[in-house]
């Protein structure tokens, strides 16, 4: 039994790392290496850590960020590609001719083109990549990051390829001896438990976000209509297809999630914008009449900041006329593009991840080992087992995971779209450029958090860092811990700016809390992914960079204040569900 002093230093690396980032606004890069040296000098001192032992498990989170990186590095690789060569304009393209009505480019381009490049990127991309291209069709600037940040939320669980749920959920669990022994105790292997988390996080969104096209439009309609009559009737005037644009993301989105954390969102913003463009094209749920912002002289001032509408921004923030909304690219005019041929790389790519996942032996094969070095495995993994004399141990899947996929993608693109040398490396630029702060804060946050999971493992008896807040946290909470388990996980991405990181942070966390509680551990923990989803509408990470690309920062603290009614929405919703779900429907599941 731990006393009080000892469970308040063990909360004091999460705690810090959430002041320095929410009250003083520190960046990442600045917040994490302290929030590591206290969980560093707490293993040492309070939890008496050998030195071997924090270093190994300071290793194993920088080896875990590099896997994650690598994954980043090719998604983000192949979306810069495609926007160089002119790719993803002609996709944003198709998207908004179908409609001028404003309500159905919401739907369009805010939630597909918005989940769609969350389940390609993740990491804060479709809010960055989608406000300014609703700026270039006229959007008031804050309204554009409004729908961008609502519009994207449902697909956040599985973005980057399943990162969250691969990286944040699943690597965790199984570093962790005394969780991975539970989780084959009750006849799961690691993956097949996160895959099992993975189903219920997509029966909550489904059940609770299929509304969010709907949603996404009642928040524009309302607050950017006319000031003198505000009103929801536009939105419900298009009720009908933002129901059915929701209903045809989830279906595919829940169906894919039964089969890997890669394909959800991807699969539910292509197959669903799919029949929801054809279905408009074919003239059903039309609006009958086009919904418009008020004149550009009677917006407020904080609606727009120094980009205009009808502007798309550059890479350094700037803003470039486009007339009539149409884009050109750096390759040169988006039209010259078939939809099918811009849409090859991302076709191409759930492809190759289907078979790679699905079809035996390659599941297998490109998760061997095969090739020893001194103790170390190489080629398609590398791995360190036994870290200074420990029990752990750290790998990084460099062709199993999606990056190898993405970079083949990203390098297929080339020819593909015609590409000559500058512009491949300005994709590569960029895409290096915007790995750096990433690279310090999660190495960081990622060694802090293993430090604090393997406080307990280099003695026999002695519980860790997590596993007391835990049930500190399950002893307080108690029967209302099902109701609250999302809102921790939103904690940590409003924290941390992202999903990843807070499930790699609390979903150990979760999993002690359930297994105390006598709670089924994959409800809760699929909580945890639902929750740390939701975090991001209130993400100051996030909401910075989107103000950003459509010249309207400094206005941060009133776009958290608007998310805030999605983000109530969405935690009361799930933790009603999960609750439902963990005392009356499935009180038996592990």
């Amino acid at each position: 039994m731990v006393s009080t002093l000892e469970l308040l230093l063990a909360a004091t690396p999460l705690l810090l790392a959430g002041v320095l980032l929410v009250g003083f606004l520190w960046p990442a890069t600045r917040a994490m290496p302290l929030a590591w040296i206290v969980a560093v000098l707490v293993g040492f001192f309070v939890w008496g850590m050998p030195v071997e032992w924090i270093a190994a498990a300071s290793i194993v989170g920088v080896m875990t960020a590099i896997q994650i990186l690598w994954i980043v590095f090719g998604a983000l690789l192949l979306l810069y590609t495609l926007m160089q060569a002119g790719a993803f304009d002609r996709i944003n393209e198709g998207f908004a001719k179908i409609s001028d009505d404003r309500r159905v480019q919401v739907i369009l381009v805010g939630f597909f083109l918005a989940t769609f490049i969350e389940g390609a990127a993740g990491f804060g991309t479709p809010a960055a990549v989608v406000a300014p291209l609703l700026l270039a069709l006229g959007f008031p600037a804050l309204a554009a990051v409004i729908a961008a940040l609502i519009g994207h939320i449902i697909a956040v669980t599985y973005g980057a390829v399943g990162t969250p749920i691969i990286i944040g959920i699943e690597n965790p669990l199984a570093d962790t001896a005394a969780t991975n022994q539970a989780i084959t105790d009750a006849g799961f292997t690691v993956q097949d438990y996160s895959v099992e988390v993975a189903v219920w996080a997509a029966t909550y969104h489904a059940l609770i976000g299929f509304v969010m096209p709907l949603f996404a439009v009642g928040m524009v309609v309302y607050f950017f209509g006319d000031p003198d009559e505000r009103s929801l009737q536009p939105a419900w005037d298009v009720a009908p297809l933002a129901l059915f644009s929701g209903i045809a993301f989830v279906v595919p989105y829940w169906l894919s999630a039964q089969i890997s954390a890669e394909f959800p969102s991807l699969m539910g913003a292509m197959v669903g914008g799919a029949i929801v463009v054809g279905t408009l094209k074919a003239g059903y749920f039309v609006p009958d009449e086009e919904w418009d912002f008020p004149d550009r002289e009677e917006w407020p001032d904080h609606w727009v900041g120094t980009i205009e509408p009808g502007q798309k921004t550059n890479n350094t923030g700037a803003g470039t006329d486009v007339g009539d909304g149409a884009a050109v690219a750096d390759g040169g005019p988006a039209q010259e593009l078939s939809l099918l041929r811009a849409w090859t790389p991302y076709i191409l790519l759930v492809v190759l991840l289907v078979v790679t996942r699905v079809l035996d032996p390659l599941p297998e094969l490109l998760q061997e080992e095969l090739i020893g070095v001194g103790g170390f495995s190489l080629l398609f993994n590398t791995t360190w087992p036994e870290i200074f004399g420990t029990s752990l141990s750290g790998g990084i899947s460099w062709v199993y995971v999606p990056g190898f996929w993405l970079v083949l993608c990203a390098v297929i693109a080339i020819p593909l779209y015609n590409m000559d040398g500058t512009q491949v490396r300005a994709a590569w630029n960029e895409t290096v450029q915007k790995l750096v702060a990433p690279l310090i804060a999660l190495v960081f946050v990622i060694a802090m958090v293993q430090v604090m999971l393997q406080s307990g493992a280099h003695a026999e008896g002695t519980e860790s860092m997590i596993f007391v807040l835990a049930q500190a946290t399950a002893d307080a909470a108690g029967p209302a811990y099902p109701f609250i388990a999302a809102l921790i996980g939103a904690l940590g991405a409003a924290m941390a700016g992202s999903n990843t990181v807070s499930n790699i942070t609390f979903g150990g966390f979760q999993f002690e809390a359930a297994r105390q509680l006598g709670l089924p551990t994959q409800i809760i923990v699929g909580a945890q992914a639902v929750g740390g989803a939701i975090g991001n509408l209130v993400a100051i990470h996030n909401v910075v960079a989107a103000l950003a690309t459509v010249g309207l920062v400094g206005q941060e603290g009133r776009v958290m204040r608007l998310n805030l009614i999605p983000l109530v929405y969405y935690a009361v919703g799930v933790g009603i569900v999960v609750t439902l779900f963990s005392y009356v429907l499935f009180p038996g599941l592990f």
